[in-house]
C-alpha cells in the first residue's frame, strides 16, 4: 500500500492527500494562439472571457484542434459573441458533432460588455481573440480591443524588432570576448 504524504494547508491544519495542492496557482494550458493579431493590430485593452461550448467542441479543444486566425468578436443585443473561430469537428463524434465555424457566446460581465460596445463604436476599433486556453478545466478566450495598423506601422514595428535583435547580438558578442 502506498504511503500518503502529509502537508499543511494555509490555516495550519495537517491534511492527507495523494498529491499536495499546487503552490503555483491555477493551471493554464494553451489551445490556440492568434500570433498574427499582434502584428496586424495595436492592442489597447485585454480581457478574459468564458466560452459557451457543446460537448464535442470541448473534446476537440482538448485535442488541440482550434484556430483563431479569422476570428473576431461582436456584440449583439447586450451579449458578446465569438465569430469566425474554427474548432474542428471531433474525430470520434457522431451526428451530434458541432459546426466548425458557428457563433459562440462569450461569458462576460454586463459592465465589460457595455465598455466593449462603447469602445467599438469609435472608428477603427475592433474586438479580436488573442488566445484560447483551459484555465482549471474551463475554456477561456483572451480578447482584446484593438486598432488596425497601417502597412507602414507594421514595417516600422518589424524594423524596431530587427534593430533590437542586432543590438542584443552585439552586446552578447562583446560580453563573450
Amino acid at each position: 500500500m502506498a504511503k500518503e504524504k502529509m502537508y499543511t494547508v494555509p490555516d495550519g491544519s495537517p491534511q492527507r492527500s495523494k498529491k499536495a495542492p499546487s503552490a503555483a496557482g491555477p493551471v493554464r494550458s494553451l489551445i490556440a494562439s492568434n500570433k498574427k493579431a499582434r502584428h496586424d493590430y495595436a492592442i489597447e485593452d485585454v480581457l478574459e472571457a468564458g466560452l459557451v461550448l457543446s460537448g464535442t467542441e470541448v473534446k476537440a479543444l482538448r485535442a488541440g484542434r482550434a484556430s483563431l486566425v479569422d476570428g473576431f468578436c461582436s456584440i449583439d443585443g447586450g451579449e458578446a459573441w465569438l465569430e469566425g473561430a474554427h474548432i474542428s469537428e471531433y474525430a470520434h463524434g457522431t451526428w451530434t458533432n458541432h459546426a466548425p465555424r458557428r457563433k459562440r457566446k462569450l461569458l462576460l460581465h454586463r459592465e465589460e460588455i457595455e465598455r466593449l460596445e462603447q469602445k467599438t463604436r469609435e472608428k477603427g476599433f475592433t474586438i479580436i481573440p488573442l488566445q484560447m486556453y483551459f484555465l482549471d478545466g474551463r475554456a477561456k478566450v483572451e480578447i482584446a480591443v484593438a486598432r488596425g495598423k497601417k502597412e507602414y506601422d507594421k514595417r516600422h514595428t518589424l524594423r524596431e524588432q530587427q534593430d533590437n535583435r542586432e543590438a542584443h547580438r552585439a552586446i552578447r558578442s562583446r560580453e563573450i570576448r
